[in-house]
């Protein structure tokens, strides 16, 4: 079988692309882990396939269902799978660069300020073009695993890595998958951190987890002369390795900082909404919305098209 594909990336987090418009496509998990191999294969982090909301809920995933009862013109679904082939919730630098896929094939229209409702395994996230031709997306709600009591103790977990002599305090989060976040105190003990393993975490997550190694760098004034956060940050990324971006991880770095920055200030609006966080593959924003939620935003790129013999 041949299968056409597009190679694209945010911030170096890349992907392989399959549009599946009639929803009839079933990958195997040998199929993604042979396309997201670098050597034998295409070579990405994940695999994307863009699918008919529809048609991924008559194959039986409840999840599908679900959003369309929550957003019935989300008629598009990312069914992202890690490289090595497992199926994960979603992934936040490859929405940025599911849109784009699905402009390139006239599938959606987002200029003049107009959405993509877009179906996850994480729940509904709505996409917008920026005029600099960054995509911003609404990831939902999200939230901290251990609550108000893990924001006040400033950890619910620790992470072992490998080369560290011991564990350290790090915060649980959830935006839909599960991420565990660690602070170092200097950029060259960022540098020197590990991640071509998986780091430790205790208590061991059920489904596991990405782990972020964060150094927050500090603030300055944004445009608007409100504070606008910064931190760099690696990620360990569950099913794959360390990896170049991480968009989920990215918010979870963003908001863990600003958990620990909100710790015992008088006054919580001093402490920024808006973060930039840079990865090795570049940096992206995060910015904290009302209601719970969280936005990232930052590019996205299509490299190149081809065709793959999946025999």
């Amino acid at each position: 079988m041949t299968l056409r594909f597009t190679k694209g990336h945010g911030t170096r987090n890349d992907f392989v692309l399959v549009a599946d418009t009639r929803g009839d496509l079933d990958l195997t998990a040998e199929q993604v882990r042979h396309l997201a191999d670098r050597r034998s294969g295409i070579g990405a982090d994940g695999v994307i396939r863009l699918a008919p909301t529809a048609a991924v809920a008559r194959s039986g995933e409840q999840v599908a269902d679900a959003v369309l009862a929550e957003e019935p013109e989300a008629i598009w679904f990312m069914d992202y799978r890690n490289g090595d082939g497992s199926i994960a919730e979603m992934c936040g630098n490859g929405v940025r660069v599911f849109a784009a896929f699905a402009e390139s094939l006239g599938l959606v229209d987002l200029s003049d300020g107009r959405e993509l409702a877009l179906g996850t395994r994480g729940g509904v996230k709505r996409v917008r073009k920026e005029p600099d031709g960054w995509y911003a997306v609404d990831m939902g709600p999200w939230r901290l695993t251990g609550g108000q009591e893990a924001a006040d103790a400033g950890a619910d977990a620790v992470v072992l890595a490998t080369g560290w002599d011991a564990p350290r305090p790090a915060l649980s989060l959830d935006l839909g998958n599960p991420h565990t976040v660690v602070a170092v105190p200097r950029l060259d003990e960022l540098a020197a951190v590990d991640l071509t393993r998986a780091p430790e975490v205790e208590p061991v997550p059920p489904a596991g987890t990405n782990v972020e190694v964060v150094v927050p760098l500090g603030e300055e004034e944004g445009p608007d002369g409100r504070p606008v956060g910064r931190l760099r940050m690696r990620v360990h990324e569950r099913g794959v390795g360390e990896t170049q971006s991480c968009g989920t991880g990215a918010c979870a770095a963003a908001l863990a900082v600003r958990t620990w920055a909100a710790h015992g200030v008088d006054d919580p609006h001093g402490v920024p909404s808006t973060w930039f966080v840079e990865v090795p593959g570049g940096e992206v924003r995060v910015r904290v919305l009302h209601g719970g939620h969280v936005e990232l935003a930052g590019p996205a790129e299509l490299v190149f098209s081809g065709d793959v013999d999946l025999a």
